[in-house]
């Protein structure tokens, strides 16, 4: 069994939930653009690294909180904007035309912090609730080595993604049995970490049912291992930390 972690740059995932009247609640997908470095071309939730304005911006708003958990949250907030178009972390609702304005101050390089104090608007860090975290081990051979902090948000309402036609190519909504399933129909691909946390997903019939699940389950480290499996390589996950599905061959897996 091997466990060898290198040094992963800081990153935050959110998994957007809409609430459905006749089926699970849809969480929204994003296809990466087949030219990004990592996982391009995959299914993935909105997301991506936590950048020194995140942790500036964390360090004012921090008392006597985890600095780097809020620096993710942020992030999370900052890359739904940039990636989705949706307003998500907010304590008010924000307009359509408004969104818009703020997704371009981020495009031209202006920071959440001085977009939100020109929007007047005040963070809600607190509607992010964790889910996981996940490091992968040098053993995985993955493009980057992100440390990922995964967040669960409720969907803004009267609110639609758009594309940012720049990292990725389509925004959709699905449910989590039926993104896997189109995957596994080849008409889409996730790749491991993306999978187990829709297998999770895929649990739960409401956004309040997941929420406290993750409020009830410890967060451990996702740190996935190579580990020989009757005779076939299996990439591996703990027991006991929420995961359904906690290993799969090897020659399946789908990277980053």
């Amino acid at each position: 069994m091997s466990r060898n972690v290198g040094e992963g740059r800081p990153a935050a995932t959110v998994v957007i939930v809409r609430e459905m009247t006749a089926s699970p609640p849809h969480i929204l997908m994003m296809e990466r653009a087949a030219h990004m470095a990592f996982a391009g071309g995959a299914l993935v939730f909105p997301g991506g690294a936590v950048d020194e304005a995140d942790r500036t911006l964390a360090a004012a708003m921090a008392k006597d909180g985890d600095v780097d958990d809020l620096a993710a949250r942020i992030a999370a907030i900052r890359e739904t904007l940039e990636e989705s178009g949706l307003g998500v972390g907010f304590r008010t609702p924000i307009a359509s035309a408004q969104l818009m304005d703020m997704r371009a101050a981020l495009a031209r390089g202006e920071s959440l912090a001085a977009i939100a104090e020109a929007h007047g608007l005040e963070f809600a860090l607190d509607q992010l609730v964790p889910f996981s975290r996940w490091h992968p081990a040098a053993a995985e051979h993955v493009t980057r080595i992100f440390d990922t902090r995964f967040y669960l948000v409720r969907a803004p309402r009267d609110q639609e993604p758009r594309v940012d036609a720049t990292e990725n190519v389509r925004l959709f909504w699905s449910g989590a049995r039926e993104t896997i399933a189109r995957c596994d129909a080849g008409q889409g691909r996730i790749i491991f970490p993306t999978r187990r946390n829709l297998e999770r997903l895929a649990l739960f019939d409401s956004f309040d049912a997941m929420a406290a699940h993750a409020s009830s389950t410890p967060i451990e480290m996702v740190r996935p291992w190579i580990e020989d499996r009757a005779g076939e390589p299996h990439l591996c996950i703990p027991e006991n930390i929420g995961y359904p599905v906690t290993s799969e061959p090897l020659g399946g897996v789908q990277r980053g």
